[in-house]
């Protein structure tokens, strides 16, 4: 079975934010996952700061080709993705937490990009503000659909 792991921060305070496209993810695809597609992979959030990842991560206890980690990446335009094994950004705290505890940078990672910035702004402040109605509605109906779409016809996600 695969897993797919969204990561975020838990709380309502960043229930909306960059940081958490991972965890929006997943409730996307959760909302339209049928019994079978269920039974072929597994939706799961972490429950813990993103810099915990890797503790979450481990208790899993998956085989790492069965395992996709969901998150944001600054590098990537707003919209757009990489699925892609053992490849991310250049910083990322859930990430290297993962990697610190799985002693590995093999595993799935859905690169999914958050940059909409129209100005100079900090990297770590970025990611924690929240997405604008218009760029969460463009995620639900553009990204995220094509991410799922992507999963399922070249990961053997049916």
């Amino acid at each position: 079975m695969k897993i797919i792991v969204g990561l975020g921060n838990p709380g309502k305070k960043y229930q909306n934010s960059r940081h958490n496209v991972g965890q929006m993810f997943i409730d996307y695809a959760g909302s339209l996952s049928s019994r079978a597609e269920r039974g072929i992979f597994k939706l799961v959030k972490t429950d813990c700061f993103m810099n915990q990842s890797g503790i979450f991560v481990k208790k899993l206890k998956v085989k790492l080709e069965n395992l996709y980690i969901v998150h944001d990446d600054l590098d990537i335009p707003l919209g757009k993705f990489h699925v892609q094994f053992g490849v991310g950004p250049l910083l990322h705290n859930g990430l290297e937490s993962i990697e610190q505890h799985l002693n590995t940078k093999d595993f799935w990672r859905i690169r999914i990009g958050i940059d909409n910035r129209k100005f100079q702004t900090d990297g770590e402040a970025y990611v924690l503000s929240d997405f604008t109605e218009e760029e969460k509605k463009f995620l639900q109906q553009e990204a995220f659909p094509k991410i799922l779409s992507q999963l399922k016809q070249s990961h053997e996600i049916h």
